[in-house]
């Protein structure tokens, strides 16, 4: 899978250039550039002229303000005509006996694709038909479970409104979205790259977006280090747009040679996403990279009582960057022992996951915050049951900018795994840490510079023949245990001193600290607010 920090691939300047004439059919190019030859556009470059289109159609409409508006408006839309696509392959293949999910008027090739052009809906009357007849009668569809595509179809659209106001914008984005063939595989390939592309920019336009948006590096590397195998139970309990699914589908598929394989790895994919945005888009996400039913709930994970998790409903991996600095109302609380509650989110879904994993053997690898490393009370007693009843083996310390420009807060990869639960002894004997250094000559990542996949080279090499260096350090548990489970440990074998740190260093070593004192302050303020 393209890693999203790289330009989009679709050419939005075309990829023909000049030729000399070398046979009859390219035309010859003059010094003068008098004459110019244009190429037969190939599937990926049609497909850039239609979404360049389409998306400079969206900016004019006044209903979108941003891509964080116009990429769901531009999903649903992708997704019905991707499913009529659909239909139409199990018409031909099926016959009269193929029942269709979508029956007419609500077909795409109904109202959107009609081949008589005078009899096209356009203007208020298409808006009317979208918004009081096709909407709510895809909210009402609903099948006999789940995994049911009419009950998927349904849960999408009853959060999914049309907030495109002209009539006569919508007629033109439908006419060109119908161009696009999701029966051919050369299409879907585009589309899910070009896909990819918008959810980065949605990422880089900040807001809500990025309460759903990981690097695409950052879960590269985290799913590489997990090494899912083909036939376990792998979880997002924060999927959001489904990018650690995605990623591990990516990196299992080969393996799946048989029709019950395939089946196999699709239904071990399993999320869990609670806003109905993230959710559309995630579920359209996996639909583009050949997941046809996916495995996902739109619910909030921590609505599940962690006391009354079954063996049976356990996973063999968890991989995940959950929500952290928000709160929950004081029902969902209810959910975890006494004792164990607190506001945290990020601290409610690291139980939530740790009660998830598999017995003994289950593996998590979670993005959390530097908060979750010092933080004391409730924080404190979750960390011990960490280190007493799993493996916390790594911890991968995240150098600045990340996820920017969505959070400036200090970040961390923690990666640990499920004990036997009948050893009584904690199980984690040391905890190893590893410093991801900037690239020489950088203070932070930023939004025209993140971070690329390749600088995880070294750490990948290290993993598996560890040894104490410049940025890798280890830790007895007994030391983190008597010191109030604080894993917040700095680098002892750090070559940086200040008093030799340039000006440039010595301002974001300031900035760092002025996060440490927010982060202290907020867990202060947590603590106040428990004790009330």
């Amino acid at each position: 899978m393209t890693d999203t920090q790289q330009s989009s691939p679709f050419p939005y300047n075309g990829e023909t250039g000049d030729r000399e004439q070398e046979n009859g059919n390219v035309l010859a190019v003059t010094r003068r550039g008098s004459r110019r030859a244009k190429e037969p556009l190939s599937s990926k470059q049609q497909l850039s002229s239609t979404i360049k289109s389409v998306r400079d159609l969206l900016r004019k409409d006044s209903g979108l303000s941003g891509d964080t508006d116009r990429l769901p408006q531009l999903t649903w839309l992708l997704f019905l005509k991707s499913f009529d696509d659909f239909e139409y392959a199990r018409e031909d293949e099926l016959g009269e006996e193929y029942e269709p999910v979508i029956v007419p008027p609500y077909r795409w090739r109904d109202w959107a694709a009609v081949e008589d052009k005078s009899q096209r809906m356009t203007g208020d009357e298409l808006l009317d038909f979208v918004n009081n007849q096709l909407l709510p009668y895809l909210s009402r569809i609903s099948g006999s479970g789940d995994r049911d595509i009419r009950t998927i179809i349904g849960t999408i659209f009853q959060g999914t409104y049309n907030r495109i106001r002209s009539g006569y914008i919508l007629r033109e984005v439908v006419d060109k979205l119908s161009t696009i063939n999701f029966n051919s595989s050369d299409d879907i390939h585009a589309v899910s790259h070009f896909y990819e592309t918008m959810l980065k920019e949605m990422r880089d336009a900040a807001g809500d977006s990025g309460e759903f948006y990981t690097p695409r590096p950052v879960i590269r590397f985290i799913v590489n280090r997990l090494a899912p195998k083909l036939g376990e139970r792998i979880l997002d309990p924060a999927c959001g747009t489904c990018g650690f699914l995605v990623e591990a589908y990516e990196q299992l598929h080969d393996l799946a040679r048989s029709p019950e394989q395939r089946k196999l790895l699709q239904d071990s994919l399993m999320g869990v996403e609670k806003k109905s945005m993230p959710y559309l888009l995630g579920v359209m996400n996996l639909l583009l990279h050949g997941v046809e039913y996916p495995n996902i709930a739109e619910r909030n994970a921590l609505s599940a009582n962690i006391r009354q998790i079954r063996d049976s409903d356990r996973v063999d991996v968890v991989m995940t960057n959950p929500p952290f600095g928000g709160e929950e109302e004081r029902g969902i609380l209810n959910n975890f022992p006494e004792g164990m509650r607190t506001s945290e989110t990020a601290l409610l879904y690291f139980q939530y996951v740790m009660a998830m994993l598999k017995r003994p053997g289950g593996r998590c690898g979670i993005v959390l915050p530097n908060g979750f490393l010092f933080g004391g009370g409730v924080g404190a007693e979750i960390k011990r049951l960490l280190l007493t009843r799993f493996n916390l083996h790594t911890i991968m310390r995240l150098p600045n900018g990340v996820f920017a420009p969505y959070t400036g807060i200090s970040t961390n990869l923690v990666f640990f795994e499920a004990c036997d639960p009948e050893i009584e002894e904690p199980c984690t004997r040391e905890v190893w840490y590893y410093e991801l250094s900037l690239p020489q000559g950088r203070n932070s990542y930023t939004k025209t510079k993140p971070l690329q996949y390749e600088e995880f080279a070294d750490c990948i090499a290290w993993w598996d023949n560890r040894a104490e260096n410049e940025r890798a350090w280890k830790v007895p548990v007994e030391q983190i245990l008597a010191n109030d489970c604080n894993l917040d440990i700095k680098n002892p074998n750090g070559k940086q001193d200040f008093e030799y740190l340039t000006p440039e260093q010595l301002v974001d070593d300031i900035l760092k600290k002025e996060q440490r004192i927010a982060e202290i302050m907020i867990e202060i303020k947590q603590k106040l607010e428990t004790a009330q």
